[in-house]
């Protein structure tokens, strides 16, 4: 994890590779949750004995599921310090280039793409997350995440 000790920090770090998180394993149980959390049942997710039979072998993970790590991941990749304030204001691109099979072992790999400072004094930062698939050779998301943090 890479620690920056006030927002202002941010701004000479354009480019910088945050490295990668953690493996996390994507078993059934998450993927439920996340069917009854956001109503979508669709059985490419969550019937196991269809979905085994269907064209990807195994349920997968619903997409949005995947994107919605980037909130678990983004924390293990930076910290920053010295704020009175940190708040997600959102993404600008989300892909999902390959399908995130149960059982597998996602992480998420960072890298700051774009810093500027805000009319209300802030430091917004884009930082491109990378969610690999453990043996995969395409990666399951793709997320341009934004954040913005306000110094104490």
């Amino acid at each position: 994890m890479r620690v920056f000790e006030t927002p202002f920090e941010l701004e000479s770090h354009v480019g910088l590779d945050l490295g990668a998180t953690d493996w996390l394993e994507i078993d059934q149980q998450r993927i439920n949750t996340f069917a009854d959390a956001t109503g979508d049942h669709q059985w490419i997710h969550v019937d196991v004995e269809k979905a085994s039979q269907g064209p990807f072998g195994a349920p997968i993970a619903h997409g949005y599921l995947t994107a919605s790590l980037a909130n678990l991941f983004l924390p293990q990749l930076m910290e920053v310090r010295g704020t009175s304030m940190g708040v997600n204001y959102g993404c600008d691109k989300i892909r999902f280039p390959a399908p995130v099979p149960v059982g597998s072992r996602i992480r998420g790999q960072g890298t700051i793409t774009s810093v500027e400072r805000t009319k209300d004094g802030g430091i917004q930062v884009k930082v491109t997350i990378t969610i690999e698939i453990e043996g995969g050779s395409r990666p399951a998301c793709i997320i341009e995440t934004i954040s913005r943090f306000y110094a104490a």
